[in-house]
């Protein structure tokens, strides 16, 4: 039995999502249990996310809406209580990549955030994050969302090729994830390049950076350090990345070729288990 705690509903989404829980669940004439049932989930689990202590997810809220028919109260609210997940430094960036109808990103480590699986994801977090990853996963999961859209922004990345070989999590991960970012061949508003080995010194050795554009408010350029995030709009500083951002564009191998590279890594890297004690079992 979780025991129940007050909650100041202005702390913080979480604990106001956690609030309207308990205090609609109590309208609606039912306990822990029961609402749980409706939901297909345990009571232990209704009574952490009413106290704030677990993260709900969308499709759990999807699902609270229609057994209280609250008219999609918690619908609307998952997205803030998600958001809020994300560090603090990074979520002013996350609400611009939110609005953007053009983003442009070189990434010289791993891969961008949005086209991130599962796996990959969750072994990044858990090197800063290690107790946190379930709410850090499921923060950047809705950030993912805006490439679902109707009208999703037109996305154009840029990888160096290190990030095909750097190995996050385990081989069977980053077969995975390169697979993924092969799916996005299907997609005409997603555009990914590889800037090769080959390519030697390039404008984008400076470090990872994004552009994003908007309908009708000014560019924005984005990069990070450590801990501290750098967002502008200096009209000096966006052109000059926008044409380095060029730059790398023109380096880079084109989608098709970028397409076959991400391929052959996949297969030759991490296709097979080439460990002396790996065995086939017939």
């Amino acid at each position: 039995m979780v025991n129940i705690r007050s909650l100041d509903p202005s702390a913080s989404p979480l604990d106001y999502y956690g609030s309207e829980l308990r205090r609609l669940r109590e309208a609606a004439g039912l306990n822990q249990a029961q609402l749980g049932a409706c939901v297909f989930c345990t009571a232990s689990l209704i009574g952490q996310i009413e106290n704030a202590r677990k993260v709900p997810t969308r499709k759990f809220s999807l699902r609270l809406d229609v057994a209280l028919e609250t008219g999609g109260v918690f619908e609307r609210l998952i997205g803030l209580v998600l958001k809020s997940q994300l560090p603090t430094w990074f979520q002013a960036y996350a609400d611009m990549e939110a609005k953007a109808t053009y983003i442009s990103t070189y990434q010289a480590q791993v891969i961008y955030g949005l086209l991130q699986t599962e796996a990959y994801g969750r072994a990044l977090l858990s090197v800063d994050y290690p107790d946190r990853v379930d709410e850090m996963w499921a923060g950047r999961l809705e950030r993912q969302r805006i490439l679902e859209r109707e009208n999703p922004p037109v996305l154009w990345v840029v990888l160096d090729e290190a990030v095909l070989h750097r190995e996050v999590g385990s081989r069977e991960t980053m077969r995975e994830q390169l697979a993924h970012l092969l799916t996005f061949l299907e997609r005409p508003w997603v555009n990914i390049q590889v800037l090769p080995f080959s390519a030697g010194q390039h404008t984008g050795m400076v470090g990872t950076f994004t552009l994003l554009r908007f309908e009708d408010d000014p560019d924005i350029f984005y990069s990070e350090s450590y801990d501290q995030p750098h967002m502008t709009a200096n009209p000096e500083l966006i052109r000059e990345r926008s044409v380095g951002y060029a730059r790398l564009q023109a380096a880079a191998l084109s989608p098709e070729e970028s397409a076959a590279l991400i391929a052959r890594v996949m297969e030759e890297r991490y296709g097979h288990d080439p460990r002396p004690d790996a065995r086939t079992v017939a």
